[in-house]
């Protein structure tokens, strides 16, 4: 057992990541690296245990970075059916420090500490030394939001929010067709239910003509409007057709996926302020080309007489395999989380 080892993770709706790093070493690294498929497990405590249990090293403080708010000490994932008590975790674990984040405030973290390797850029250029704000968004089983502040020189402070829950705002016919058949099958429409593994599918039904809205037919909310509803497609078998180019309507749902991004991306700089924006998440590293090549630019340029504001702020993508686990390990080494 050494005080200086830690065990961090990354603990989203569909995959639990787990590393072991060292406290003391002058530089970041991820140890025994492993991700599991949360299915496989009841719960985040047997996930955790069974990392351990085939790793070397026993740790003594851990950083968790979840998928959900981590403000009061019962802790319940979004986009899963796991809930824990944060103390009695850390008890039964035998640990003298756990730190919880929400997962994307973990990406926030992790942003100061990556090489320019991991980081690709869409618009603009790389700022060295990054100062903030910086606005951190990406789409996965859900859409995670946060913000980080400060410089290099001052130090850095990750603000983590529930920003992908806000309202959707579409544009143009087919974006409100989207909305009006969310609307039927969930109450309500967040910008998560577009911007998402299973929005991408969603919004894929809907542009091929699947999941007509009945004018003057209401419906409550989980009810279908369809007699004969079609299957969800895989998003990974979207993007897949949408980049091999020749199945026209996964191009279509990938193009409105983009531009949907390209909306809420400059919706969040303008309410954070931001100098720079950092898309994240499982999703977006797999279609970079078509990302530039969509009109997402268009769509984050769009926002009137703001317009001008937004030309100057440069937009990156993290292509690091795992910078929830990298943040969480910053985090655990900065004075102030």
């Amino acid at each position: 057992m050494s005080d200086t080892l830690a065990l961090v993770g990354d603990i989203g709706g569909t995959n639990a990541r787990f590393a072991l790093t060292d406290l003391a070493s002058p530089n970041i690294e991820l140890m025994e690296s492993k991700s599991l498929p949360n299915a496989d497990f009841a719960s985040m405590q047997h996930a955790i245990e069974h990392y351990l249990s085939g790793v070397s090293g026993k740790p003594t403080r851990a950083a968790l970075a979840v998928a959900c708010p981590v403000g009061t000490d019962e802790i319940r994932l979004t986009n899963r059916a796991w809930s824990f008590s944060r103390s009695e975790l850390q008890r039964t674990l035998g640990l003298s420090e756990l730190r919880m984040l929400n997962d994307f405030g973990a990406v926030a973290w992790a942003i100061p500490a990556l090489d320019a390797e991991h980081m690709v850029t869409l618009h603009g250029t790389l700022e060295q030394p990054l100062r903030g704000p910086i606005s951190v968004l990406g789409p996965g089983t859900g859409l995670g939001v946060a913000l980080l502040v400060g410089s290099q020189q001052h130090g850095w402070h990750a603000v983590e929010t529930e920003g992908g829950h806000v309202g959707f705002s579409p544009v143009g016919d087919e974006e409100r067709a989207i909305a009006a058949w969310l609307t039927t099958q969930h109450g309500r429409t967040s910008t998560e239910r577009l911007l998402c593994g299973k929005g991408l599918s969603e919004i894929d039904l809907v542009l091929r003509g699947a999941a007509p809205v009945v004018p003057g037919v209401h419906l409550l909310p989980g009810e279908s409007s369809l007699l004969h509803p079609p299957q969800l497609r895989d998003p990974a078998e979207i993007v897949a057709a949408a980049l091999e180019g020749h199945d026209h309507a996964a191009r279509r749902t990938l193009a409105r996926f983009c531009s949907v991004l390209g909306s809420v991306a400059g919706d969040c700089a303008l309410i954070h302020g931001a100098r720079t924006v950092v898309i994240a998440g499982g999703i977006i590293p797999r279609f970079i080309p078509f990302l530039r090549a969509s009109a997402f630019r268009e769509r984050f340029l769009a926002k009137g007489r703001m317009a001008a504001l937004l030309e100057s702020v440069p937009i990156h993508v993290i292509t690091h395999p795992h910078p929830g686990l990298l943040g969480a390990a910053t985090a655990l080494r900065a004075k102030d989380l």
